[in-house]
């Protein structure tokens, strides 16, 4: 197929459009520098721009889109413009040019309002209790695509929980280099039980996604490793793969969620650009429990993970060595 990957500038989007090219698919890219990825052909620009958009999907037969606005931080219009606009944009470009099939990379954020998660499916998307401008319009970009389902132009939607690999910037890079000045607490003792994804799986589920689309079309679906682990173990693991010692003090998880209120609100009055060293947002995802029931998602996929956690922080430690 044609296949258009936006946001494969990222460490995700990346290794979707790779798997689409080593698949033997005609793949473009659309985000703002160049992708990097053998064998794709960039477009560089804007969701934002609708010339650009509608450049994009021009001769597309698919798309997969990942293209946000990702922070923890940040003005509510900004996301709004990128995560929202940007999506109904593209959707929209999408239809006209006859585009068949779409993905939408969504996340598991969209569905929880703060509360513990323990062994449930994809709850539905839902921006008015989502936790933080990112939640919210990842929410309200996931209801308009699954809206546009329909005959001749399926839709379905696939949440990555927590994806992390070699070259994560979001994750490894911070949880390291916080650990190195020892300026990472764990929160509850890192107690919390996590489910995460590494990157080769995810990208593997939403590629299967495109493939299934007749089986997921007007649904979401939730996707991690299925490994459950305690927060501390597996921030352990990540700072053993990189060489710098693990977080040995600990906080309330309550007090760090005031404090991560009271850090957001002074980046936003200062303007600062750089991600806040805590969040509310950051802090629950810290603190509280987050894992999901598989067995559906396996099913409708045709699809299981291929690297476990511990072989993902072996490659992790590769990486780092080699470097």
């Amino acid at each position: 197929m044609k296949v258009l990957v936006t946001g494969a500038s990222g460490l995700l989007g990346r290794e979707v459009a790779g798997l689409l090219v080593r698949r033997g698919h005609a793949v473009t890219t659309f985000q703002r520098r160049p992708s990097g990825v053998d064998g794709a052909a960039d477009h560089c620009g804007s969701l934002t721009d609708d010339a650009a958009v509608r450049a994009a999907v021009r001769d597309a037969e698919a798309v997969i889109h990942l293209a946000a606005k990702v922070s923890f931080t940040g003005r509510a219009a900004e996301f709004d413009e990128v995560n929202v606009q940007g999506t109904r944009r593209l959707l929209l470009a999408a239809r006209k040019a006859g585009v068949r099939d779409l993905v939408f990379v969504s996340s598991p954020s969209v569905a929880n309002s703060g509360a513990a998660i323990a062994g449930r499916g994809a709850g539905p998307a839902d921006p008015e209790h989502a936790h933080g401008d990112y939640s919210r319009t990842k929410a309200k970009a996931e209801q308009l695509a699954l809206e546009a389902d329909a005959p001749g132009f399926r839709v379905g939607a696939v949440r990555p929980h927590v994806v992390w690999g070699p070259g994560d910037t979001q994750l490894v890079e911070r949880v390291l280099a916080r650990a190195a000045r020892n300026r990472l607490p764990l929160l509850d003792a890192g107690a919390a039980l996590i489910d995460t994804t590494y990157v080769d799986n995810a990208a593997a589920a939403i590629v299967a996604g495109l493939e299934r689309i007749g089986h997921i079309h007007g649904r979401a679906l939730v996707v991690s490793n299925g490994e459950p682990r305690p927060v501390g173990e597996l921030i352990a693991g990540i700072c053993a793969s990189g060489g710098v010692p693990a977080p040995s003090w600990s906080v309330p998880g309550t007090l760090a969620r005031i404090a991560g209120s009271v850090v957001e609100k002074a980046w936003l009055t200062l303007g600062k650009q750089d991600e806040p060293p805590m969040t509310k947002f950051l802090a629950e995802q810290l603190s509280t429990a987050h894992w999901f029931d598989q067995r559906e998602t396996r099913k409708l996929l045709d699809w299981a993970p291929a690297v476990s956690i511990d072989e993902g922080l072996a490659k992790l430690a590769e990486h780092y060595g080699r470097r």
